[in-house]
């Protein structure tokens, strides 16, 4: 049987099985897998570990100089804000002083209009009180020859004769 694997293991040159499992060969594979390993451990040491190496620092440079800008814009928008709110707070402040002074001088005004309308009032009331005056004393001077004239008109009618105006008088006299 070990005949009929090696047979069909030949190589057209009189070489017999896999190649790197040869012991004739496998001293000078030894040689060429360290020069490969040395060639491509140069290869990689010099030139890509350099260069990743390089991308690693430009990345953690620039991720330190965004963090860093970050930062910075974030004091500015904090300091921007802290501006913000006291320019409002100071915006409501005066608007509260322009509105309390302002009512205080609509107060004011309102008071002037009320004490100039009170007296305007009073003048019309004191002229009301000297026409009503008037009228009464008007009203008690003619009131007398009424009830004198009533007095008479009565007396007339129950007697049938017109009594003297001396005598309607003095009954008047005595009643007020």
């Amino acid at each position: 049987m070990a005949s009929s694997i090696s047979a069909g293991t030949e190589a057209p040159g009189g070489h017999v099985g896999f190649p790197p499992f040869q012991k004739d060969t496998f001293a000078s594979q030894l040689v060429w897998l360290s020069l490969a390993f040395i060639l491509l451990y140069i290869l990689v040491a010099k030139v890509v570990l350099p260069r990743i190496g390089s991308i690693l620092a430009d990345r953690k440079k620039r991720i330190a100089d965004d963090l860093a800008s970050a930062e910075y814009l974030k004091r500015q928008s904090d300091a921007a804000i802290t501006a913000y709110d006291r320019s409002i707070g100071d915006a409501r402040h005066q608007a509260l002083m322009i509105t309390n002074e302002r009512r205080r001088q609509e107060a004011v005004a309102a008071q002037k209009g009320r004490l100039v309308l009170s007296s305007q009032l009073d003048l019309r009331l004191d002229e009301s009180d000297k026409r009503i005056a008037l009228a009464k004393t008007a009203a008690m001077t003619n009131i007398d020859k009424i009830v004198m004239d009533g007095a008479a008109a009565i007396v007339e009618r129950l007697l049938g004769a017109k009594a003297a105006a001396s005598t309607v008088s003095n009954v008047h006299k005595r009643i007020a």
